[in-house]
């Protein structure tokens, strides 16, 4: 038999649904509280296998108790008991969560406990990953770092606002996030109320993830606070900002060092997501990876390698089609090369891009070093 507590702040509601699930007979009260301070109480020392937990609690929201009871673990199965909210009805259902309306009615308590009776016989969840990567270049994935996927495929979020809200956390780091902030930057346009029920609600969804993929990974509440714990993760973000900051601490960089780093660059941060918040760091990722591809094909040009050199400018002028300083570059590799007739197609191209796409000319210390290497000498022959 399932053990349950019954939490609500008005003593009828507790003694109706006892009396509804001792009717049933599949799930024993093992305890009535009229307060969620009391309930938390309760389940720091015993178990529990579901909560039936009022969202209307005067001293602590059920929204909030929930996610303490999450923590405390995340196995107990929460069925939230409402007399109002429609909103709090419409996330539940899009977040498929167990809510009852009151009063609660025999047949709808009946369906919500045969779910939860068929959930726990299913198989058990996959044991999480114990070396997970999280990428965030390009795109946020949750990969085995060993296999590169997780059982065959990619991991898979419940919801898009809960894949967000996970992103969010992940680029603050272990810092606190207050409630307000996470409404604010991905709720802005909700009724507060609703932002908060589809808040606590993606919560939830990451709780489950986290637990069932990502070994380690804690998503932590504290006075109207989150963090997230990544544990034994590891992102691609990390690895490549440690690895710029030990290869430029050293004074002059290993090419063969930078490649490695560089490699981990498979797209600008969160690009497919598009997420307004991610701008600021994207931009700062994207300056360090220019830097570091110019550094990787000058250590190329001083290598004597200038096809290879080219081949590595010309690609990240593809990918930063109207940078002036990847441009200048590549003039100044050519005038070496002696290659004029690829200087000017070059030059010639990257004018046209600028004036058909931004309405604008090149800079004129790009067109004065242009005019410089290759219209105010003798062209000299390919080498």
């Amino acid at each position: 038999m399932m053990k349950a507590i019954l939490v609500d702040d008005e003593r009828s509601a507790l003694i109706q649904l006892e009396r509804l699930l001792r009717a049933d007979g599949r799930v024993e009260a093992a305890g009535m509280f009229n307060s969620a301070t009391a309930a938390l109480e309760y389940l720091a020392s015993e178990r529990a296998d579901i909560v039936f937990l009022d969202i209307g609690m005067p001293e602590i929201s059920g929204l909030e108790a929930a996610e303490l009871i999450q923590q405390l673990d995340i196995d107990t199965h929460v069925v939230f008991v409402t007399a109002y909210s429609e909103y709090a009805i419409e996330a539940f259902e899009l977040q498929a969560l167990d809510y009852l309306l009151k009063p609660v009615h025999p047949q709808r308590l009946s369906k919500t406990i045969d779910r939860i009776a068929g959930k726990a016989k299913e198989s058990k969840d996959p044991a999480p990953i114990k070396e997970p990567n999280v990428l965030c270049f390009q795109r946020l994935e949750i990969t085995d770092s060993v296999t590169g996927h997780i059982d065959g495929a990619h991991f898979k979020w419940r919801t898009l606002k809960s894949q967000e809200l996970f992103a969010y956390l992940l680029q603050n780091g272990r810092e606190w996030i207050s409630k307000q902030e996470l409404l604010n930057v991905l709720w802005p346009d909700y009724i507060p109320e609703k932002a908060v029920v589809h808040l606590h609600t993606s919560i939830y969804q990451i709780r489950k993830a986290i637990k069932e993929w990502v070994y380690g990974t804690r998503l932590e509440f504290s006075l109207d606070r989150y963090r997230l714990i990544l544990g034994s993760c590891t992102t691609d973000v990390e690895e490549f900002e440690r690895g710029m900051t030990e290869i430029y601490a050293s004074g002059r960089p290993d090419a063969a060092r930078l490649d490695q780093v560089l490699g981990l660059y498979r797209g600008n941060y969160l690009e497919e997501h598009d997420y307004p918040w991610a701008y600021s760091k994207r931009e700062k990722l994207r300056r360090k990876y220019i830097k570091g591809i110019m550094d990787a094909a000058a250590n190329e040009m001083r290598a004597g390698h200038l096809r290879r050199a080219a081949e590595r400018l010309q690609a990240l002028q593809h990918k930063e089609p109207y940078s002036e300083e990847v441009c200048c570059q590549l003039l100044e590799l050519y005038a070496r090369m002696g290659d004029d007739k690829a200087a000017e197609e070059h030059y010639s191209s990257f004018t046209k891009l600028l004036e058909d796409d931004l309405g604008i000319h090149p800079e004129p210390s790009t067109r004065q070093l242009f005019e410089r290497l290759f219209l105010q000498r003798p062209p000299q022959a390919l080498t």
